[in-house]
């Protein structure tokens, strides 16, 4: 069984430094980990079930050897687990976390692109030079 989970837990605060700090530099790790599309598509994927590396490139759009980077990436920061099943390696959310601000981040985004809702721009996350066409 994976035990890995340092994507859900903030790191210990460091000496002489605030145990803000440690929360803003876990949050900010956490998200150069996410500032990917490849990798929001392959939690996306994920969200339902596990999946292989061959049902994942049936959905994902990219080479083999870019996505095995990608899943080993979301592996070590311990955002995925994975099993083995003979030959195939199945890809699992270890991070529940870290999926939930995903889709959160992901689904406003979309509304706000959408353009159906008129949302003040204080409240926007996009960018609003991606909301002007």
């Amino acid at each position: 069984m994976d035990t890995r989970n340092t994507a859900a837990a903030p790191p210990p605060a460091t000496e002489g430094g605030d145990e803000s700090d440690a929360v803003f530099a876990s949050a900010a790790e956490l998200f150069r980990l996410l500032a990917t599309p490849m990798r929001l598509k392959i939690i996306s994927a994920l969200c339902g079930h596990e999946k292989n590396v061959s049902q994942l490139l049936a959905e994902i759009d990219t080479t083999q050897p870019n996505m095995s980077q990608h899943l080993a990436a979301l592996y070590r920061a311990g955002v995925l687990a994975k099993r083995r099943d003979a030959t195939q390696i199945y890809y699992r959310i270890a991070s529940e976390r870290a999926a939930t601000l995903c889709r959160a981040v992901c689904m406003q985004i979309a509304v706000e692109l959408d353009g159906g809702h008129e949302i003040p721009p204080a409240e926007r996350l996009a960018p609003l030079a991606s909301l002007k066409d």
